[in-house]
């Protein structure tokens, strides 16, 4: 398992999990373009979060809301003034980074001592992320918006829609999947860290808390939904998985308490995903700078009250990536990603034993047609047997199905498991019930 990260990524483009992107142009600094097989793997983990977080609950609704907001709202929200990183510039080359990374700085000095140069830096600057854009038609009218930094100010900006056009009551919670845009300085590590990136979010509005104990266990609830997502949904290995409770220095300038939820990824224990208690900075903020009344009446006791918000905060690229290296594994014979069924781009794949008998590959049609009517199914009926199942164990595949000469005559196919690679005959029509009960 040498040069992990390297394998992955390999892996990722020979397969269709993600591509360079603008390849045929050179490339553009750490874009990347989900493929075939890794869009398939990015909507079967957005389906399971939404699925298990909004679906299955009934305290929790959608929003599905804009990219670029009125550039009061970031200001409201503290991220104009306090969404920064410090930046210096190597004199010589001027090359960027983060001046609290100083382990980049010492391999960008290390570089240049190598080629008998010296590294000196600029003074420290603070440089705000978030990517500005122009409104307007003409440069002169124009006026200066963002992308969105985060997702979660759209859901405290619609709070009081959401409460007047649903039947929500405190406690409840807000999910929201989207795009959101960093400036990074330093971005890198293949898909871990890019300037376009997607969140699974929810912020969860609680009573303003009468003690510590209160908001506390709210946040332990939390704490416990998320584990349970990363084992029981993403299948990620629990040794894997380590908290960090943040220091204050360290915290964003909304946070009382954040955790970070951290995995090992081959170049180092990194952040997966985030659980914060945002107080009540964000809708107080907001109350105060658009003049609305962004108060909670409740129906019962009629008390009036901002509401105070737990946030956990799921990276989508980040998920994918610990998905990816925690089933990578390198076998005698062949490579295979042991991904569990649930996140799978595809949950099995039909094959003809071979390619030239019209009875086979009718019949092989025939089971890859009424399956894919209920799941994401893979057809595959080039080359030889043994190296069409090698491709399927590197895309993730749990199961694939063989039709031969024996299905002509007795309705059974060959069903091979991916991790084991024992074969078992399956009844054709019990096929859709074998995969289900997988899932």
């Amino acid at each position: 398992m040498e040069n992990l990260m390297e394998k992955v990524v390999a892996l990722c483009k020979r397969r269709g999990f993600v591509y360079p992107g603008s390849e045929i142009y050179g490339g553009l600094s750490n874009s990347w373009d989900y493929g075939p097989a890794g869009t398939l793997l990015k909507n079967n983990i957005k389906n399971l979060w939404w699925r298990r977080f909004v679906q299955m609950r009934d305290d929790i609704v959608g929003l599905d809301a804009t990219v670029i907001l009125n550039p009061k709202v970031w200001e409201a929200s503290g991220h104009v003034a306090n969404f920064v990183d410090p930046l210096i510039e190597c004199e010589t080359c001027h090359e960027r980074v983060r001046a609290d990374k100083l382990e980049l700085k010492e391999e960008h000095e290390k570089k240049h001592k190598n080629d008998g140069k010296e590294a000196k830096w600029t003074e420290a600057k603070m440089f705000n992320l978030m990517f500005k854009t122009n409104i307007g038609s003409a440069e002169d009218t124009s006026y200066t918006a963002y992308l969105r930094p985060e997702t979660a100010q759209a859901i405290f900006v619609d709070f009081k829609n959401i409460i007047d056009t649903t039947r929500v009551r405190v406690p409840f919670g807000v999910a929201q999947i989207g795009k959101a845009f960093r400036n990074e300085i330093t971005p890198g590590n293949f898909i871990f860290r890019v300037r376009e990136f997607e969140q699974m979010e929810i912020e969860f509005f609680i009573a303003p808390p009468k003690s510590e104990a209160e908001w506390q266990d709210a946040f332990e609830l939390w704490r416990k939904a998320v584990l349970s997502w990363i084992s029981d949904d993403l299948g990620l290995k629990s040794e894997k998985i380590h908290e960090f409770d943040v220091p204050d220095k360290d915290r964003a300038h909304y946070s009382k308490k954040t955790i970070d939820f951290m995995y090992e990824y081959p170049f180092g224990q990194e952040e997966l995903y985030g659980l914060a208690y945002r107080t009540d900075f964000d809708l107080k903020n907001h109350q105060e700078m658009s003049g609305q009344n962004l108060q909670y009446r409740d129906p019962i006791t009629g008390e009036t009250y901002i509401p105070h918000v737990i946030e956990p905060s799921f990276g989508v690229d980040r998920s994918i990536l610990a998905v990816l290296i925690d089933a990578y594994t390198e076998e005698e014979n062949r490579v295979v990603l042991k991904l569990s069924p649930k996140v799978a781009p595809y949950k099995a794949a039909v094959f003809p034993l071979v390619a030239n008998k019209p009875e086979l590959l009718e019949k092989a049609r025939a089971v890859y047609d009424c399956l894919k009517q209920d799941y994401m199914i893979a057809w595959d009926d080039r080359g030889n047997i043994g190296k069409r199942y090698l491709s399927q164990d590197e895309l993730g595949t749990p199961f694939c199905i063989t039709v031969d000469y024996a299905s002509l005559e007795d309705g059974t196919v060959t069903v091979r498991d991916r991790d084991t690679m024992q074969q078992e005959r399956i009844a054709i029509d019990k096929l859709a019930s074998y995969i289900k009960n997988v899932l």
